[in-house]
């Protein structure tokens, strides 16, 4: 169907609002610059593209503060982790000169659906802006030298082709798999140029009398005739605003869904630049009734999306739990392509990216993420099978990090112990899977997380009435106590003697025993059962007095010192880590002790402190959404600390009004009266006009539309919602 791209432009700037019917587009708040420098580790990247779709394309630049682009990827296959082909426009007399030129940024404009930049000698300039599978380049030559387009792949397998004097074609491997492209220029290439023999770079150059050329093409990883169809079907004339407008819509229509009123300038850009980080993953690789599958290496027919390149370490927590409000159905079709590749390749995909399962990370976290889909009433996807997996992964999969496949001597000592055994710091490993250079065993970590994961399996095993597996993992969900110290107060490694690992410094233990993160944070990551960690802790009152002091624990040596041993430590507060998942859950554990307030505190000043509008606003690895999804959550006041569990934890909301319009039409609103940055504390509470006097409430509450009401203070009430039945369920048998 072809686009009416002049009644596209005429409703531009128009829609409804929640609040008014003339607004501000939500759209003008996003800054895909923000967090753009890594504090420790790596920067976020201003990606283009559609919301959930196959390409996606942004400047290759080492961060935000480098002022050359070294090339554009035609396609981020992966986030973070593969790209495929490459773009610029490149002017010179000398053609050596040409092979490793850079396009210098005097100047560049960033937003979801489009991306400018400017050269600071030539002022040239390069545009993008995409459709679902597709993209258009158009530049701008403002200086008379020899002008090229030039075009490569990133690996060493692949070729480029140019078919006659407007077309240009492509073929690459990568990761086991191909990616091709189509592509098409508006004006005559008169000469080509490759740089050897390979064809892996090639310079198509236009005629010096040229202005401006365009440059669109389609992507594959089915065919380059697919990709051509791709194009065709996507961008088939070359009116770059049409195509720009229609992205800019559909961005537009997409952060309509949640309005949000007060708060300041620097807050709007945060809340709706992390929402739209909350898009860039998954991806939907159905390319017109058809995809390739890496699970099996077969192309399938099918009208069903087909969704690849979750990290699901990173993004059961928040992202995944994000998405089951604002789409359900979506989040739906993403479980039903997991078991798609749970059938295709025989295991439960851990990180499931474009190029297959990549065995990153640590836990079965996929039995998490569908656990709590099911009992928040998404049931459109085949139970049975998705059991199936996610038992098989637990009791015949390796649980070793960052690995996959079958169970190894160390999966048969966790079985029959409830706890991965730990190695002494400088003992040999002896185990020949485990990575014993960088990843190690991370025994603790590994114990922790598969504890919660197996605790997902029980539930859904009590939903079947399957009462043998449901003991099973109930008794499997208990192996954290395993691996808890009381003496010490502290998870702690053991060996395969059962003997507790000395010395062991809770600081500074890192890969040997945890993962990216310390015993102090792993300390609390026990979402499932707070009740039974705080009696190993002493109790309610002494675990509020241990979570207080993780964010006030002295690091006890530099930081550089500290950060050696662990690199992905960022975000410091005390000994807390706002900056990596493990810990995003954690602020809101006060809810649990009975003192919500100190949650309320907690969160305004780690928003305040950690999430700002500029180039330094992301604390730790963003990870295509997982760490915006907790902003989002957080700044409309809510937070899901354990999926799984259909509740949401209250924290303290930083706008006066957030509605989100539920796709069935109806609303949920959160009001703040009295809201400001000093009146940050809940006095009391209201849901649907009753009082409401504990810290949560239920995805059912939300999901059927609604007003929660709040009104704030400048002072802590110590008294809201502090009593033990307020506090949220979280007891291993419930």
């Amino acid at each position: 169907m072809m686009l009416n791209y002049k009644f596209i432009a005429a409703i531009l700037f128009l829609g409804s609002s929640v609040f008014a019917q003339n607004k501000t587009s939500n759209l003008s708040y996003v800054d895909p610059t923000i967090g753009g420098v890594g504090v420790i580790l790596e920067p976020t990247r201003p990606v283009v593209h559609l919301p959930n779709s196959m390409l996606r394309v942004y400047p290759m630049k080492k961060d935000q503060l480098d002022d050359q682009i070294s090339q554009f990827p035609l396609n981020v296959a992966s986030h973070r982790i593969a790209w495929v082909f490459s773009f610029l426009p490149v002017c010179d007399s000398n053609v050596d000169k040409l092979w490793t030129a850079r396009f210098s940024i005097e100047k560049e404009q960033t937003t979801p659906y489009y991306y400018q930049a400017e050269e600071e000698i030539s002022q040239n300039t390069v545009e993008f802006t995409p459709t679902a599978k597709c993209g258009f380049f158009q530049t701008k030559f403002n200086n008379k030298a020899d002008k090229y387009l030039r075009l490569g792949i990133w690996g060493s397998e692949g070729q480029l082709n140019v078919s006659d004097k407007r077309v240009i074609t492509g073929t690459e491997s990568f990761s086991g798999m191909k990616a091709y492209f189509y592509g098409e220029t508006d004006t005559d290439i008169e000469q080509v140029k490759f740089q050897d023999k390979n064809q892996h770079k090639l310079l198509a150059r236009v005629s010096d009398n040229t202005a401006s050329v365009g440059f669109k093409y389609g992507i594959s990883y089915i065919s380059i005739e697919q990709a051509k169809q791709n194009l065709y079907k996507e961008i088939p004339g070359w009116d770059f605003n049409a195509i720009k407008n229609n992205a800019y819509i559909t961005w537009d229509k997409l952060l309509d869904q949640v309005q949000i009123k007060g708060g300041s300038l620097a807050q709007k850009r945060v809340f709706y630049t992390s929402l739209y980080r909350s898009y860039e993953r998954v991806v939907d690789i159905n390319e017109y009734g058809q995809y390739y599958s890496a699970y099996d290496h077969k192309i399938h027919q099918s009208k069903e999306p087909f969704f690849v390149d979750n990290w699901l370490w990173d993004t059961y927590i928040a992202l995944e739990p994000l998405h089951m409000i604002l789409n359900p159905k979506q989040e739906a079709e993403k479980i039903r392509s997991y078991i798609d590749m749970y059938k295709q390749g025989g295991w439960m995909p851990s990180f499931a990216v474009t190029f297959g399962d990549w065995p990153a990370m640590t836990g079965n976290n996929a039995a998490i993420w569908m656990s709590d889909a099911w009992f928040k009433g998404i049931k459109d996807f085949d139970l049975k099978t998705a059991y199936e997996g996610m038992k098989k992964n637990s009791l015949q999969g390796t649980i070793l990090p960052w690995r996959n496949g079958a169970a190894t001597s160390l999966d048969s000592f966790y079985n029959k112990n409830g706890y991965m055994p730990g190695l002494k710091i400088g003992e040999t490993e002896p185990v020949k899977e485990v990575d014993a250079g960088w990843e190690k065993r991370q025994s603790v970590s590994v114990t922790l997380d598969n504890s919660y994961s197996d605790w997902c399996i029980a539930n859904l095993a009590s939903y079947n009435k399957n009462k043998a597996d449901q003991s099973l993992f109930l008794k499997r969900s208990e192996n954290y106590k395993n691996v808890f110290r009381v003496e010490k107060g502290f998870m702690w490694p053991k060996d395969k003697d059962g003997n507790w690992i000395e010395p062991f410094e809770p600081k500074l233990a890192g890969r040997e025993y945890f993962t990216e993160n310390n015993a102090y944070n792993f300390n609390w990551d026990v979402k499932h059962d707070f009740k039974g960690l705080f009696a190993l802790m002493g109790g309610r009152k002494n675990a509020e007095e241990k979570l207080d002091q993780l964010f006030r624990e002295e690091l006890g040596l530099p930081k550089y010192k500290y950060w050696y041993t662990q690199p992905d430590a960022s975000g410091l507060v005390g000994q807390y880590v706002m900056g990596n998942e493990p810990g995003l859950h954690i602020p809101y554990l006060y809810n649990y002790t009975g003192s919500p307030w100190k949650t309320q505190k907690r969160i305004r000043m780690l928003l305040d402190t950690w999430f700002t509008d500029n180039l330094f606003g992301m604390p730790g690895d963003e990870d295509g959404g997982g760490m915006s999804a907790f902003v989002v959550f957080s700044m409309m006041g809510f937070f899901p600390v354990t999926p799984g569990v259909p509740v949401y934890n209250i924290g303290s909301p930083i706008f006066d009004r957030v509605s989100i319009r539920l796709t069935d039409g109806s609303v949920f609103e959160i009001t703040a009266v009295n809201n400001s940055a000093e009146n940050k504390y809940i006095q009391k509470a209201s849901l649907n006009g009753k009082d409401l006097n504990k810290p949560w409430f239920t995805h059912e509450d939300l999901i059927k539309g609604g007003k929660l009401v709040f009104v704030m203070g400048n002072k802590p009430n110590t008294e809201w919602g502090n009593s033990e039945d307020a506090a949220p369920l979280s007891i291993i048998n419930k």
